[in-house]
């Protein structure tokens, strides 16, 4: 195909797994299960809008290294009290955190990832640390070549060491490797130090009142419909 790239690496929040619907499906399940009533849509959403807060502290230096688990720990005890939960034991307050490590693919991924994986080396390039995106991975059945993590450099999307620490574990020059996601500001930031870029959107990540990244708003090396229809792109299918 001529386009020289030989690895792709890939956002996982929002990209390649539904994190709204899963914890709203999961939510609703037991909460059935156990004769409680919550608003699960509004507690998905408050636990994710606390993540780029909570890590930007750790990207300014105002607290040391925390991996995202811990964040998303300190997140889910603030949000149980709100949201009525407070009667949680310890071992419910750890089964539900891992819900992150439980998300449901979108129905392309793991076609798509399958397509590509003969001719490129496949890594997740994510904010998640290594525990949740391998558990995440084997949950989904996402056949990654290898467990790339912002836990690995010490350092969250967007800071630079994220995406130049990619491309040196996989002992390849930026422009080899892809970073693909459904996040506009992400592959603006890969750009930057020299990786070449993905997009296709996910309309439905946010819920029905998502307004970002419903479309590329910058230029990419590819702007694709799915994972299936970048596969087709880059000549794997």
């Amino acid at each position: 195909m001529g386009h020289g790239i030989k690895a792709l690496v890939f956002d996982v929040f929002g990209t390649l797994v539904d994190w709204r619907g899963s914890i709203v499906r999961e939510g609703e399940a037991w909460g059935r299960a156990h004769g409680i009533s919550v608003d699960w849509a509004a507690f998905a959403d408050a636990w994710r809008g606390a993540y780029h807060p909570s890590m930007d502290r750790v990207r300014r230096g105002d607290r040391p290294w925390t991996k995202l688990d811990d964040l998303h720990r300190e997140t889910l005890d603030r949000l149980l009290a709100e949201f009525g939960l407070a009667g949680l034991d310890e071992a419910e307050k750890d089964h539900w955190n891992r819900v992150w490590h439980r998300l449901t693919p979108w129905p392309d991924t793991v076609p798509g990832l399958l397509a590509l994986k003969p001719r490129f080396a496949l890594a997740t390039l994510s904010n998640g640390n290594v525990a949740l995106l391998l558990n995440m991975a084997k949950h989904a059945g996402m056949p990654f070549d290898t467990i790339l993590s912002a836990e690995l450099c010490g350092h969250y999307k967007p800071d630079p060491e994220v995406y130049r620490m990619a491309y040196g574990l996989l002992g390849l020059e930026p422009h080899e490797v892809l970073m693909t996601a459904a996040h506009n500001s992400d592959l603006v930031a890969a750009s930057q130090e020299g990786l070449r870029t993905a997009f296709f959107p996910r309309p439905s990540e946010y819920g029905p009142a998502q307004v970002k990244d419903k479309q590329a708003d910058h230029r990419f090396d590819f702007v694709a419909t799915d994972l299936v229809d970048l596969a087709r792109q880059l000549g794997a299918i």
